[in-house]
């Protein structure tokens, strides 16, 4: 019963990504839904990154479990396909007024940071304020602004769709600007171009 991810809408390499060289990093970064999972891989050499792969995984299935068994599978598909080096993820933002809803996405949350933990990558959790801010300059960004963001911060002609994709790529992004760039530059400062720009 296992759900496939869907074909990616951004993958400039029509073949499964080659292992990573030495020296470079290949982060998966995940925006978690209990319907629709967004992700995005992007490998980072220094100061160059660019897109390896961006799609979506869709889960199926009556009840909560068989959902979130094909959303474990189709993250396992898109980690064997891709070979990252490093998972990034969306932390759940709990809303006084729908603790179900953050509840549910939990449950979708546990089981990709399983997936990950079950293919030995190292899991990096971000508050999707942090990822906004990182970004675009501001916390409280809409999804318009996010997608402009990744699209210039990869150099894509066109903006990222759908927005859960763009929103994943985000994260991976946001993960190469707060962990691997000091990593790589040596240093703690960081400095963002603003959206507005």
């Amino acid at each position: 019963m296992a759900a496939p991810r869907s074909v990616p809408q951004h993958a400039p390499d029509e073949t499964a990504a080659p292992p990573v060289p030495k020296g470079v990093e290949r982060v998966v970064g995940f925006d978690p839904g209990l319907n629709v999972t967004g992700y995005g891989v992007v490998e980072c050499h220094g100061a160059n990154v660019r897109l390896v792969e961006a799609g979506t995984v869709k889960s199926r299935g009556e009840t909560l479990e068989e959902r979130l068994f094909t959303i474990h599978a189709g993250v396992r598909e898109v980690i064997e396909a891709c070979k990252p080096t490093a998972m990034a993820i969306e932390q759940v933002f709990s809303h006084a007024k729908f603790p179900k809803t953050a509840i549910l996405l939990g449950h979708a949350r546990g089981v990709i940071c399983l997936a990950g933990v079950q293919a030995g990558l190292a899991v990096h959790h971000y508050l999707p304020n942090r990822v906004k801010s990182t970004l675009c300059g501001s916390g409280h960004a809409g999804k318009e602004q996010m997608q402009a963001a990744v699209q210039r911060e990869l150099g894509l002609a066109a903006r990222p769709e759908p927005a859960d994709a763009a929103d994943a790529l985000g994260v991976a992004l946001a993960d190469y600007h707060l962990r691997l760039r000091p990593l790589f530059f040596g240093t703690g400062v960081v400095r963002i171009r603003s959206s507005r720009a």
